[in-house]
């Protein structure tokens, strides 16, 4: 297979990031969708398999009730990714807010991790603003994903996935 020299980058700086947070004890250790913990973190190994007890555990140690977004939150969640993006002028090239995860498309020239925690900063903060999240807890999960978008065709990919694969658009 030929490949054009768009699916490469030596520029050692990713065209995007792909970012994905979920919303707090909604995908907990012992899931059965499997999931992966610190101690299982690398490329290529399985995730952990499911367990009633392990999932039992980690609800026993929630400070919060599981957190969910309704019409209101996914609204304000949404506002706050194209704010953050357009204040600090990082592409927003798609998100999709769900009512446990959240999806977004970014092109920013900083680290993932600081894209990460600002989206969710903001989005808590745009919660608290429209008056649909009180709690002085967060209502995302412990860290989140990041992943790094190389290529044009991973952005276009990445773009699509966020787009039409996240099930039928919400009420």
């Amino acid at each position: 297979m030929r490949r054009s020299p768009a699916d490469f980058n030596s520029s050692g700086i990713p065209v995007g990031y792909l970012i994905t947070f979920r919303t707090y004890g909604t995908w907990l250790h012992g899931d059965r969708r499997g999931s992966t913990d610190r101690f299982h973190n690398v490329y290529g190994t399985p995730k952990l398999p499911p367990s009633p007890y392990r999932r039992q555990y980690e609800q026993r140690l929630m400070k919060q009730p599981l957190v969910t977004l309704d019409r209101r939150r996914r609204a304000a969640v949404e506002r706050s990714l194209h704010e953050t993006c357009s204040k600090r002028k990082w592409t927003l090239w798609n998100c999709s807010v769900r009512t446990n995860h959240v999806h977004s498309v970014v092109t920013a020239h900083c680290d993932s991790e600081i894209v990460l925690n600002a989206l969710k900063a903001n989005a808590t903060r745009m919660m608290r603003e429209a008056g649909c999240w009180k709690s002085e807890l967060t209502p995302w999960a412990y860290r989140g994903s990041k992943k790094k978008l190389w290529t044009e065709r991973d952005l276009d990919e990445a773009i699509l996935y966020v787009k039409y694969e996240q099930g039928l658009p919400l009420p």
